[in-house]
């Protein structure tokens, strides 16, 4: 693994406004994996919940410097950024602090680049990252508009569910809306079809209807639904951790492979 690359980290925005459809599960164990290939991975817990600091085992009174004070400027990233069980995958966690901080930056006029700032300051490359995962809240507030300002894509978890792509319409117009004024660079990294039971003619259905209206959008990999990733997070632990030979492991390092499979031949000789 090459630690000093010329190019930049790829910085990539896990977004749904729905709650529910495996957003942080994505987060963590896509950055797992993508940790296990070789790659230095840091994790931005954008989410007041602060459920991807707890899923990989970052205890609230390890969270002394936090995302609220890497977005405000009060902290560097190293300073921030928890190593976790996972060799190459750090995280800089998120408390409920986040919560208050769509009241707090409104009177700042620069509220929408704050973490794009945050993440192209020069000390962001002592990190010596290939990725940047950033996972976002439940809803199309500052901090999703933050994630998507300061990413160059979007990862879209998309539940294998009824109505599952009329929730995507909104965020679709986001992330329109994002380009035409801040971000004329962001795009799709793909859609993630999650909680797929193969057995299941709705999930069938929906990822029929899923590829029928969205091409190449669509992910080739889905991630199914696994019982090893549901109670991986309750220890604390990647699916890494928790049960390695899963099927839920297997699929994230599939989908790690479509993503690292867009890589500059440089980085891609590099692992």
């Amino acid at each position: 693994m090459n630690l000093s690359r010329a190019t930049q980290p790829k910085i990539i925005a896990v977004a749904n406004q729905k709650g529910g459809v495996g957003k942080t599960t994505t987060a963590i164990n896509l950055g797992a994996a993508l940790a296990k290939a070789g790659r230095r991975v840091l994790l931005i817990d954008l989410d007041p919940q602060g459920n991807a600091s707890t899923g990989l085992g970052i205890e609230a009174d390890q969270r002394r410097l936090t995302t609220y004070d890497f977005l405000i400027g009060e902290a560097l990233p190293a300073e921030c950024a928890n190593q976790t069980t996972i060799d190459g995958l750090t995280i800089i966690p998120a408390t409920t602090d986040l919560s208050s901080a769509d009241i707090s930056l409104m009177a700042n006029e620069k509220r929408s680049f704050l973490l794009h700032d945050a993440l192209h300051q020069p000390a962001i490359d002592e990190l010596g990252l290939d990725y940047i995962l950033i996972d976002c809240p439940p809803s199309l507030n500052i901090l999703t508009v933050n994630a998507m300002v300061a990413a160059n894509t979007v990862v879209v978890p998309l539940q294998s569910e009824f109505f599952a792509l009329e929730g995507l319409s909104q965020l679709m117009l986001t992330v329109r809306e994002v380009r035409q004024s801040a971000n004329p660079d962001l795009r799709i990294e793909g859609i993630v079809l999650t909680m797929y039971d193969q057995r299941n003619n709705l999930s069938q259905q929906v990822e029929a209807d899923a590829r029928d209206n969205l091409g190449d959008l669509v992910f080739n990999t889905v991630i199914p639904r696994n019982v090893r990733l549901s109670e991986a997070p309750s220890f604390a632990l990647s699916v890494f951790d928790y049960d390695p030979t899963s099927k839920g492991a297997a699929a994230y390092l599939a989908l790690a492979s479509e993503i690292m499979a867009k890589e500059p031949q440089s980085l891609q000789r590099s692992s």
